[in-house]
């Protein structure tokens, strides 16, 4: 017997990448404001600030977590200028 896939009800997946087992989702957090990570499809999305969580993508199913490699949040055009205008969700 082939063993199914089950995905919780309470992610959504937009993609082939299965998701991320939830004990390792407890203990991974966004390098730049600590905040956690919820899995939306082909990333992992920073919780804070609120709405404008940094996107990390994850490849082969191994979550890339880099600053660099960041997709910023609609709106904002640089990591200097997400910086600024978050200074207050990132701990120094």
């Amino acid at each position: 017997m082939i063993p199914i896939l089950s995905i919780p009800p309470y992610r959504e997946f937009s993609s082939m990448t299965p998701p991320i087992a939830a004990e390792l989702l407890d203990i991974l957090v966004c390098p730049l404001t600590r905040s956690p990570l919820v899995q939306h499809g082909d990333w992992l999305v920073a919780q804070r600030p609120e709405g404008h969580g940094l996107r990390y993508p994850i490849r082969d199913g191994i979550p890339i977590l880099l600053i660099d490699d960041a997709t910023l949040p609609d709106g904002v055009e640089t990591l200097d200028d997400f910086r600024t205008r978050f200074a207050d969700a990132i701990p120094d």
